[in-house]
Formats: structure tokens, sequence, C-alpha cells
């Protein structure tokens, strides 16, 4: 009877065909015709056992007057009784459904399940494969859940998709759907997936081409040129420059992986090209608008390293790309790669974003410009307690530029060595230092609103940890210097115990004591030891004919007191007291 029953569901299913088959002949359709009045009522009598089989018309089908109930010749009906009253007992009314079908979840019968998946035959609008459809979940069975898709139109998602990963089937009745058309059932049924790829044919694949969606890959082998593509037993071909956004220096990590693509080029039957990269570059392109929604100056957002190069570090904030330029990386000047590497997930602060259009293909481009030490504390704020001035500090030599030397006197804080400190000949830093050197220093200046620290090489005999109150020799002040250079309108030296631009000064013409026409670069040749007397400070400003002067000047006051307060006699005793 379960056997019977299944059949009468599959005659349900196609119901036209059937009636054709059944339609009686003209002598028939009269019999039939006579035979009606013989059943007073579709139901046996009352009085007739629960058992009793069903109704039906005597073996003549010619109804006898005075015959008894319809069901009394029925049951003794011979053996040997034309079959064509058969048919008309199969489908009496009165017989109970069967419960030898048993019901699936959810109170619905098989029969019910397949008669509701008959009517679901898309008589709406036509699907076919690769179309992306969202649906509720009408009922779940043991092959999987049927989506009803609206419009009398239901689609088969076979079972094996909606596994979780403990292999339990992660949804129920009411639930919302959404997949892919994969195929198409021979009774037109639609069975989904959550992707294309597995398993299609080459046309279903040219489908997927012309509609561009993407197809589900696993990358089997890399060979010349880029990588084989496994199609569920279809081989493609993903060339390298495809594989991803970015460069690709080992393409042997993605092997085993499975990606979608899209399909790009069908030659022939088998010949399959395929891009993973115009569907990443989809993606980035979907997500674009989203993320920069929350890409804003002052955001704090995370992000993964993706390259570094020496002008700073790219991240991926999720969709779209950023740089941190190598100033922003770190308040020291360590490398980029000292930093950061590739993989890292960082914090970043937006620092700005720019709209502008490419150079070489003119499409608008988004440039997004991060911060990653913005998140630390700024060294400068701790100046005053780090690098008060005339402080005495041992630094390091971190960079060597043409106008002079940036000094690290802490860490992630600079001052700048200028080049005129280190020497009058304005040569470049590096004829008197090198990167890494050691080197004592004293802060000659801070500018707390430029972020400016001004460095001098520290004074002779200086320590680390003190303090100099005044840098520069005092005005009055006798001192030795050292000829540098000479010019000729006087001679640039450099005093003693005072190094850079505080200890150098100029001794002008009319104060080196020669006489007028003297050729000072023959009479000062540079290294030449000499004594000066300081006449200005600030710009300093020296003059040896003031020594001379403060000598002779010493001589006749020396000579006064030897003479007691007498009279200062001749003008030859005068010189004559010189020469002795």
């Amino acid at each position: 009877m379960s056997d019977e029953k299944k059949k009468g569901v599959v005659v349900r299913r196609r119901k036209a065909e059937p009636a054709k088959e059944a339609e009686p002949t003209p002598t028939e359709a009269s019999t039939d015709a006579t035979a009606t009045p013989a059943e007073p009522t579709p139901a046996a009598p009352a009085s007739a056992p629960p058992s009793a089989p069903a109704t039906g018309t005597p073996a003549t089908g010619t109804p006898t007057p005075g015959a008894p109930p319809a069901s009394a010749p029925a049951a003794s009906a011979p053996a040997g009784a034309p079959t064509q009253a058969e048919p008309a007992a199969a489908p009496a009314p009165t017989e109970p459904a069967r419960s030898d079908v048993s019901a699936p979840a959810g109170g619905a019968s098989f029969a019910e399940l397949f008669e509701e998946s008959d009517a679901a035959v898309p008589s709406g609008r036509k699907l076919s494969v690769g179309d992306e459809i969202t649906g509720t979940v009408a009922h779940v069975g043991d092959t999987g859940a049927f989506v009803d898709l609206g419009a009398r139109q239901q689609a088969l998602y076979p079972r094996a998709e909606l596994l979780d990963v403990h292999g339990e089937l992660s949804v129920k009745v009411g639930d919302t759907l959404r997949g892919f058309v994969v195929r198409i059932g021979p009774d037109g049924t639609p069975e989904l997936g959550k992707r294309l790829g597995r398993g299609m044919s080459v046309d279903e694949l040219r489908a997927a081409m012309e509609e561009k969606l993407p197809v589900e890959g696993k990358i089997s082998g890399v060979n010349k040129g880029g990588v084989s593509v496994d199609l569920g037993g279809l081989r493609a071909f993903c060339p390298m420059g495809q594989l991803d956004t970015r460069f690709v220096n080992d393409p042997s990590v993605f092997l085993n992986q499975t990606h979608r693509f899209h399909v790009v080029e069908i030659r022939g039957e088998r010949d399959v090209v395929v891009s993973r990269r115009s569907v990443l570059e989809a993606e980035a392109g979907e997500l674009r608008a989203q993320i920069l929604e929350r890409v804003t100056p002052g955001a704090r957002l995370a992000g993964r390293v993706v390259r570094v190069r020496d002008f700073g570090a790219f991240v991926d904030l999720g969709g779209i790309d950023g740089l941190i330029p190598a100033r922003e990386l770190t308040y020291d000047r360590r490398r980029p790669e000292q930093v950061v590497k590739e993989g890292d997930s960082v914090e970043v602060i937006v620092l700005e974003v720019t709209e502008r259009r490419h150079k070489k293909t003119g499409e608008p481009e988004t440039r997004i410009t991060l911060s990653l030490k913005a998140l630390e504390a700024d060294p400068f704020d701790r100046v005053d307690e780090l690098a008060p001035a005339g402080a005495v500090i041992e630094g390091t030599v971190r960079k060597l530029m043409d106008f002079g030397a940036f000094i690290e006197i802490a860490p992630g804080l600079e001052g700048l060595l200028h080049v005129s400190e280190l020497g009058a000949g304005a040569h470049h830093p590096s004829s008197y230092l090198s990167v890494g050197q050691p080197l004592l220093v004293t802060v000659q200046s801070v500018d707390p609103e430029r972020k400016r620290v001004s460095l001098a090489p520290a004074p002779k005999g200086a320590q680390a940890g003190t303090r100099i109150s005044q840098a520069g020799p005092r005005k009055g002040e006798i001192v030795k210097c050292t000829v540098d250079r000479v010019e000729r309108y006087g001679v640039f030296v450099q005093v003693e115990g005072v190094p850079g631009r505080a200890g150098r000064g100029l001794i002008p013409e009319r104060e080196t004591g020669t006489a007028q026409g003297t050729d000072l670069k023959r009479a000062f040749p540079q290294g030449k030891e000499l004594q000066a007397k300081v006449l200005e400070t600030g710009k300093l400003k020296l003059s040896i004919k003031a020594v001379k002067e403060d000598e002779d000047r010493k001589v006749f006051e020396d000579y006064k007191k030897k003479q007691g307060g007498a009279g200062m006699g001749t003008l030859g005793d005068l010189l004559s007291g010189l020469k002795k």
C-alpha cells in the first residue's frame, strides 16, 4: 500500500499525463454514466464494519432493479471479475490516509512535501544557473531544505551545503538563506549552493562568465606564469598577475587553498582562464564606500601592514590601503623595516584623506596618510627635563646633512649641530663626524613652537650632566685663538677651549696691528696661534692691536709706580726705561 501511495504522489506531480491515459472510450463512458445511479451514497452504510471494502459497480456495469446496496455485490464478487472495475476502487474517497509514510519534522508528510515542491516548479520568472537568490526555508528534510522563493516557486538547498563544522544541520524552518543556482533538476526544480564552481560544466562556466559571477576553485599546482585551479573536476589556469591585487613573490603559499575566481576566458571546451584579482577588486570596491565613511582625519583605526618600503609602510584598513610615511612611524631615526614588518597588526591615526586622479589612468583615487607615532608620547613634551639650555649631554650622531648633523640627545629627541659649529671652512659634516659616533654637546637653545633644539660642541673639559652658564668668552677677556681663514676685511679665528660658533670670531683688518696694505694671508697663515682681546660678544669681535695697547699701557702704569709719583722726566728717560 505504501508503494501505491508513493505512486499516487508521483501521479499528482504529473497530473496531465495520467488524465490522458485514463480517458475512457465512448463505450466505457456510457457504461459509467449508467452505473452512476447504482451508488446512492459515496460512503458504505453505517452498519458496515470499518474494514469493509470500498463500494463498486456490478461486473456487468448494468444496474438491476431492486438490487441490494452496492457493497453487497462487491463483497461477494467472484475472483474472475473483470479488471476494469479495479481502477475505480483505488481512488475511493472514503479510504483513510495511510500512516506507513513517515512524516518529517514540521508535521508535513513526504507526500505533501512532494506536492508542494511540484507546485513550486518555477511558474513565474525563469531561473538559470548562476542566478543569486534569497528565500525563506519552508521545510527541512533528510535531503536538505526547500526554500520558498515566492510566486509559488521553491528551490532545494542540499543538506551537504548546510552542515556546520560539527556535521549538524545549521538551518531551521523560517530562516532566510541566500545562494546561487548551481543547476536545474530534471523536473525543473532549481538546486542551490553557497558558491559556484563545484562540478560545473563548461556551459555553466560560460554562463557565470557572462554574468560576471564568481566561481569557487582550489589551487592545485604551480606552473610557469601562474597556478592551476581545480573547479570541481575541470582544470583552469590563473595567471600570476591575476592571483592577488599585490605582487606575489611565492605562489606556493596559495597551494591547496580554496578561493573565488571570475572566469575571464574559455578557449575551446576545456581551457579556462580565471582571475582571483578581479574578485578581490570587486569586493574592495563594494567595501570602499563603507570604509571611507569611518576613515576621517583624527580617526583611530586598526589595520595590517601589507608592504614596507624605504619611504614608509602601507597598511590595509579592511579593503583600502593607507600609507604611514617614514617620519610618522617613530620619533627616532629608525628605518621603516626596523619598526614594522609585513603582517604586523597595528593601530594608526588618520592624518589626512585626499582625493586625486591617477597620473597615468586618470581614474579617481583616494590617498590616506596615517601615523603610528601619533599614538606615542611626544618626547619633546619633556624637553625642559631632558635637554635644558646650557646642559652638557652625551649624544649620538644619527644623520649627516649638508647643513649639519642630527644628534640624538634622548630617545626620540634630536638636536641640530650646525655645520658652522664644526669649523670655519664650511666643509661637509662628514669631514668631522660619522654616523653612530658619540659626541659631547651643549644645548644652546630650545624652540618649543618649532620643536627645534640647537646644539654646539661641548667646551674642552666639560662633563656630561653638568650645565654651562656662559658658552663663549667674556668681553675684555684676552684669549688664545687659531687662524681659521683670512679675508680681505679681516681674519677669522677660533677661540681655544670654546668650540663652535660661540668661540668663532673676527679680527677686523684695522685691529690686526699691521700697516696699511699688508698682505693679511701672508701675515696670518691658517693655523697660526694668536692672542687677541674680546671687544664684543654675540658676534664675537676680537683685536690683536688692543692686546699690544694693553701691554704698552701696563708698562707705562708700572713705570709710573716706580717713579713714586715724581715728575715724568724727559722723553729720553722714559725711552731708556723701556729699553731696560
